[in-house]
């Protein structure tokens, strides 16, 4: 049943709505992508910069804040009790890809027709500040806690998760919680995550990279032009621009967990390698396993369970330098399925080419029953601002922070109903969208009094 909530909570929330957007603009503007071999901070200056604005806010909104020495984590801290409810939010990002696929500035947020276009907007920096401007709303409006709600902010969620452990064994674990880095109503269920490399001996003769990361299906390829593999592109009927001497192969950028929603430009440029004449052991590989199966199925079968559906795989990277060919791998196992069963399969496959498996990452998979008290409790906040008593709780083939804990889940911060954009071009987030998750947050705040 629909339960609004007070007229002095929605004007307090309308009000502090105007001060969420300045300060998201701030942590948005810092570009919090990992860089590598900085030996000041554990993941670049700039990841570093944007947790320290984050606790900055957090300090001025009347929190108290812990920054991790060493640079792998922070936390905002207020109420009083011996419960520990924890936020989990990240403050990396992945990088923006192809900057001619954005309308505006990555980092420079831009408003258009109620939404809020940045790198960050929805994957995690605006659900993070919106959780906590939600409490803030909640107790500028006279509400007293009888728990404490820390704010975990992580700084390596789109890499190797190297700062969670670092928080597990220095900190306290919370009682409970979620993260707001997915959709409502709620995520019970998390596939595997896989991340892996297949390497060979580059005996092409070519040298060449492109992709972004693990878990973003590649949006362009530039390589080499001639014209044979312009005539293939063209009987493909694969998107190409040519630039000079370079040729782009144009995709569609989306998360690994939907691949098969994207077009993977790297797969196509291989591809169409391949049958250029050009042979490379990463070109055979895509072209007799990947291009005609979005599930990998000619290396793995039909794996899929009723929890949470098909395997999704992901050729986010390829690089052949003078030595190597080097494919980089996202692979979203089914929570029953075995990740031994894939490892073996695809070691098998990559065999027949010359490729030899090394793991790079793995995030085993989670499930949190539906009659627990804490699906119940968010479940209940969600359909009592939503009144929404039809959506139920989901799984997913995302990797969220819900991981890194016990008896916590993914709750928001996108409607059933609205856009995922992460990862893509023109990112963005809907403000009245937001406004709703927030007072969403603010709900299951007042329920965890309980």
């Amino acid at each position: 049943m629909k339960k609004e909530l007070t007229k002095c909570q929605r004007d307090v929330l309308e009000k502090n709505f105007i001060n969420y957007l300045k300060d998201l603009d701030e942590i948005i503007k810092i570009p919090s992508v990992y860089e590598e071999d900085n030996s000041s901070y554990p993941f670049g200056k700039n990841i570093q910069l944007a947790l320290e604005k984050t606790l900055e806010v957090c300090k001025k909104l009347g929190m108290n804040t812990y920054l991790d020495p060493d640079g792998y984590y922070g936390y905002s801290e207020i109420g009083e009790g011996e419960k520990l409810v924890g936020v989990l939010g990240h403050l990396d990002v992945v990088p923006p890809g192809n900057l001619d696929e954005w309308n505006s500035d990555p980092f420079k947020p831009t408003i258009k027709d109620g939404k809020y276009y940045a790198r960050g907007s929805q994957d995690d920096k605006g659900p993070t500040l919106a959780a906590i401007y939600a409490l803030k709303s909640l107790l500028d409006s006279g509400f007293k806690l009888n728990y404490r709600v820390r704010f975990i902010f992580g700084t390596d969620e789109e890499n190797l998760w190297r700062d969670m452990p670092k928080y597990i064994e220095k900190e306290e674990i919370p009682t409970l919680g979620f993260t707001p880095d997915s959709k409502f109503p709620l995520i019970y269920s998390e596939k595997g995550l896989l991340q892996c490399k297949l390497i060979a001996k580059n005996e092409s003769g070519l040298i060449f990279k492109g992709g972004d990361a693990f878990n973003c299906v590649p949006s362009k390829f530039i390589g080499d032009k001639n014209e044979k593999l312009e005539k293939v592109l063209k009987e493909l009927k694969y998107e190409f621009k040519e630039n000079k001497n370079k040729i782009e192969i144009i995709g569609k950028s989306v998360h690994a967990q939907i691949a098969e929603e994207g077009i993977n430009a790297v797969n196509r440029y291989l591809h169409a390698l391949t049958l250029s004449g050009k042979e490379t052991k990463s070109g055979r590989f895509i072209t007799e396993n990947i291009i005609d199966y979005k599930y990998a199925q000619s290396i793995f079968g039909e794996v899929s369970d009723e929890h949470s559906g098909k395997l999704k795989f992901n050729i986010g990277k390829v690089e052949l330098n003078k030595n190597e060919e080097i494919l980089s791998i996202d692979i979203r196992i089914p929570v029953t399925y075995d990740k031994d069963k894939v490892v073996e399969k695809l070691k098998e496959k990559a065999k027949e080419y010359g490729f030899v498996y090394e793991q790079h990452d793995f995030l085993k998979s989670i499930y949190t029953p539906l009659d627990s008290q804490l699906v119940k409790t968010l479940m209940g906040a969600y359909e009592e601002i939503t009144g929404d008593d039809k959506s139920q709780p989901i799984s997913s083939g995302g990797a969220t922070y819900a991981r890194a804990m016990d008896n916590c889940v993914a709750f928001g911060s996108i409607l059933p109903t609205g856009p995922k954009t992460e990862h893509q071009p023109n990112e963005y987030i809907i403000l009245e969208e937001m406004k709703t998750a927030m007072k969403i947050y603010m709900r299951a705040f007042e329920k965890f009094n309980k």
